[in-house]
């Protein structure tokens, strides 16, 4: 029997949420009447039948419970879809409901309706959108109160779509980059597997056979290619027991901070960290401002979405030393990680009354460096890493060869 997820009010005007089963929809609405509940929102789900338990709570104690939580393309086509909507002249409710009206039950399907049923009972959608904090970050919830205050939601919205194309983007090109150096590690790594495994062994017979003291390269990588063999599923455990313990250490706030501050010491790499969180401060600054939040409320919110603890704390201390609340030049270049260029941009647009264009010229201007340092590293990466692998294989094919020569010319070959 089919099974319908309800939201109600009942008698005395609270919210009532629950499922039950009937042979259509009439019938359940007739249902709900019975109990005395105002019907807000009925939808069909699948009815629970004992394999659907079993599955559910096999997925739960297995901890592999899909988290109620849209994707970052989802989001975006959810932002560009309701900004249209309501730039045509549609209502907000109505344009929701148009939205959640699609055929489908999957997160973002169900993230929807709840969305629009939460403004159909009198939220604000800055309200109803906090319920879904993976989704919509604070910058988003920010964003979209600025633009129900100033009666802009469908500006706010498209201002939203802008700025997370942008840093979408910006995150493509950094796995884009990437991409070949992992591709040219991982074949590297797993042929130098294959010959310490499947290889090199096939030569110890021929060794032995021969007699005489075998080269010192030549032990060591016998030795190399022993211990792989017999303790290789020992050190593949260890490994992966060492990456998931550093994974979850530095997803502590301590962990979190000492990696975010090697990365700044990394040549190479820190220019990447640092023009990327720039560029994601200039930009959330810039969207926030421009929107008309409040410049204390715009820097606590793009300390929390610059990505690097060591910058963020930085704005978190000139964030403090913010005291007219209008002027942020000065108590950034009192720090140590905003650059002069960054923050004699900023006063210039003070001066002249345009921080959101400063800020904007910012953005694209360590966007620029951006590119710029991605293309040294892929040009730098990629020698380095074909280098580093022919060394080792080169090692490997003159540790055998030198093995060779030196048993065959003690036989006199």
């Amino acid at each position: 029997m089919p099974a319908f997820k309800y939201i109600a009010r009942n008698e005395d005007g609270k919210r009532v949420d629950g499922t039950l089963e009937s042979a259509d929809r009439r019938t359940a609405m007739q249902m709900l009447q019975q109990k005395g509940l105002m019907a807000l929102s009925l939808d069909q789900t699948t009815a629970k039948s004992p394999a659907n338990t079993i599955k559910k709570r096999f997925r739960f104690e297995s901890g592999l419970r899909k988290k109620n939580k849209m994707g970052a393309r989802d989001m975006l086509l959810f932002s560009r879809e309701m900004a249209d909507l309501l730039a045509s002249g549609m209502t907000l409710g109505r344009a929701l409901h148009t939205l959640a009206q699609r055929k489908g039950d999957d997160i973002k399907a169900q993230i929807i309706r709840r969305l629009r049923d939460e403004v159909v009972q009198g939220s604000s959608l800055s309200d109803a959108l906090r319920i879904y904090p993976d989704t919509f970050p604070q910058l988003y919830i920010s964003m979209v109160r600025a633009g129900e205050a100033s009666g802009a939601l469908a500006e706010a919205l498209e201002g939203l779509c802008h700025h997370y194309e942008r840093v979408q983007e910006a995150r493509g090109k950094v796995i884009t980059a990437m991409i070949y150096p992992a591709i040219v590690l991982t074949i590297g790594m797993v042929s130098v597997v294959g010959l310490m495994v499947f290889i090199v062994p096939r030569f110890a017979p021929i060794f032995d056979e021969l007699g005489g003291t075998l080269p010192l390269p030549t032990r060591i990588l016998m030795a190399f290619s022993n211990a792989l063999i017999k303790y290789g599923w020992l050190i593949l455990i260890a490994t992966t027991f060492g990456i998931i313990s550093l994974r979850k250490w530095i997803k502590t706030p301590a962990g979190r901070l000492w990696w975010h501050t090697r990365q700044l010491k990394w040549p190479v790499i820190r220019q990447i960290i640092t023009a990327n969180a720039l560029a994601h401060f200039a930009r959330t600054l810039e969207t926030l401002i421009r929107n008309g939040v409040p410049i204390l409320k715009a820097l606590t919110i793009a300390e929390e979405t610059v990505g690097n603890d060591v910058i963020a704390g930085e704005i978190a201390e000139a964030r403090t030393r913010v005291t007219d609340g209008s002027s942020i030049a000065g108590p950034l270049a009192a720090g140590k990680i905003f650059p002069e260029l960054l923050t004699d941009m900023l006063a210039v647009g003070e001066e002249t009354g345009d921080l959101p264009g400063a800020l904007k010229n910012i953005a694209r201007r360590y966007d620029s460096e951006l590119d710029f340092s991605i293309k040294v590293l892929t040009t730098v990466m990629e020698p380095v890493l074909i280098l580093g692998i022919a060394i080792i294989i080169g090692f490997v094919a003159i540790s055998m060869l030198m093995a060779v020569f030196n048993l065959t010319s003690g036989l006199g070959v």
